[in-house]
């Protein structure tokens, strides 16, 4: 029974490895065809929405009355929609809003909650888009309940929004009206999207920026018009937002940024979670997008120029990153796993940890090390001494020093263990070494074919690469072999 990997070349070759951030190239091409942008009835939004039934709101949509944005149904469609509704003053000029819908629908990238149709009957107006399942950048990073949002997270929904703005303006929709946090959407998978609905032109439902003065751009204060440079100054303070945990006014930002006073500025839930160059970085970006005269600031394609290096996790998948689960893996899972199997299925390292410490090394019993009289007096105390060290560190989980050890142990060629292969596989995992990590996994396997462990340690590597369906199919195969074992 073979480790399940449908191409071998992109699980041993560092080159081939597909990027969970997509290149540009790849925004408009989603993992469904949507359809084109369609005209609907309000006699068929009134049936998606169950004639706009108050159960049927949704705050996660980021709209603020006397706007509404309801959960919708379709008929013969199985995908949800989210369905805006104005407030009856606005938009009063029919052929303007369709105008403005019709334009926007054009749009199409794996970025954006794409606008899919609208409905212009009577006094009514309303905005039908891709329904966003996981709540708003403002509920994960503000009032978040499991865990605070990462630092691999925060890089990747600032680098997303850039390339959501880049494609935009490259279809000439450069501006885009009260930027925030309520308007980052997270899919089914995790990543992250821009709402479409802040694309369509300032009409009379409000303004274009909310009443809080101090996070609106100075020109905006001065005109009341909308820039590009405008989008940048609120793209700045969703920088902030990300570093710091908090809503921060960006004057104030500012201060602590001229004083150094950096560890003020940062979310002390990141401490250790990156470089003092990547946070400098990012801090000095947001200043950038901050400057007071709009011809100071960046475009949006020096944004997504200046964050594409950040990215250090970037075949981490997004939900993974997010810690929610994933939509297919809980649905398809109807398999018994063991707690290991539990863990490595949901990616907590952690107690993955916890569990092989426990474990020790009981599996090693019965592996034939046939080593001559010779080979122990001159050769076994220093390898044997080389993986106490590295017990040492691994309880410690000083993974950097336990992978060093268990390469030496492994390297002498004198002693055979699945059990430190294992171990150094969860090491490379908890430093993001994953491709190391699935080759450790399936040598284990070589070594101890029918070994559960093995197995869902692939599954957890496999994970993390965003080959999902091997990764199944590999739990599988760990948890019929410990079936086998225990009925054995």
């Amino acid at each position: 029974m073979g480790a399940r990997c449908s191409n071998l070349s992109l699980c041993w070759g560092s080159s081939n490895l597909k990027s969970n951030i997509k290149d540009s190239s790849d925004l408009e091409n989603g993992k469904e065809p949507l359809p084109g942008f369609i005209e609907y009835s309000l006699d068929q939004l009134r049936a998606a929405t169950a004639g706009f039934s108050t159960d049927n709101i949704v705050s996660e949509h980021g709209e603020k009355a006397p706007n509404v944005v309801y959960r919708g149904k379709l008929d013969n469609e199985d995908r949800l929609v989210a369905i805006k509704r104005f407030n009856r003053s606005a938009w009063p000029d029919p052929r303007q809003f369709l105008e403005e819908a019709r334009a926007v629908g054009q749009l199409r990238s794996e970025r954006l909650a794409n606008l899919i149709g609208c409905c212009c009957e009577g006094n009514e107006r309303l905005l039908v888009a891709e329904f966003m399942p996981n709540e708003t950048l403002s509920k994960h990073l503000f009032h978040w309940e499991n865990q605070h949002m990462k630092w691999a997270m925060r890089l990747r929904v600032a680098l997303y929004l850039a390339e959501a703005l880049e494609y935009c303006s490259s279809k000439e929709r450069a501006l885009y009206h009260d930027l925030n946090a309520y308007r980052i959407l997270f899919d089914q998978d995790g990543n992250p999207r821009l709402s479409s609905f802040g694309l369509m032109k300032n009409s009379r439902d409000g303004k274009s920026y909310s009443t809080n003065l101090a996070f609106t751009p100075p020109e905006y204060l001065r005109t009341g018009r909308v820039i590009p440079e405008s989008v940048v100054y609120s793209f700045g303070t969703l920088l902030l937002d990300l570093l710091s945990g908090k809503h921060i006014p960006p004057s104030h930002a500012l201060d602590l940024i001229r004083a150094k006073n950096f560890p003020m500025l940062m979310d002390s839930c990141l401490e250790g979670q990156f470089s003092n160059d990547d946070g400098t970085e990012l801090v000095r970006l947001a200043s950038r997008c901050l400057q007071y005269e709009a011809r100071e600031r960046p475009d949006v394609k020096s944004l997504v120029t200046g964050l594409t290096p950040l990215q250090k996790e970037t075949v981490v998948p997004s939900h993974v990153l997010l810690g929610i689960s994933h939509e297919a893996a809980s649905s398809e899972q109807t398999i018994l796993l063991s707690p290991l199997g539990e863990a490595c299925s949901r990616m907590d390292l952690t107690a993955i940890h916890e569990i092989l410490e426990k474990i020790g090394y009981k599996d090693d019993e019965g592996i034939a090390n046939d080593l001559s009289f010779q080979m122990w007096t001159d050769q076994i105390q220093e390898t044997l001494n080389s993986k106490k060290r590295g017990d040492a560190s691994f309880r410690a989980k000083d993974f950097g020093t336990s992978i060093e050890c268990y390469t030496h142990f492994i390297d002498s060629g004198t002693v055979v263990s699945p059990t430190v292969f294992a171990r150094r596989c969860l090491c490379y995992l908890m430093n993001g070494m994953t491709q190391e990590a699935l080759g450790d996994a399936m040598q284990a396997q070589v070594i101890s074919p029918d070994w559960p462990t093995a197995f869902y340690l692939q599954a957890a590597a496999l994970f993390s690469l965003g080959m999902d369906n091997d990764a199944k199919e590999t739990l599988k195969d760990g948890a019929n072999l410990e079936a086998k074992k225990h009925s054995s």
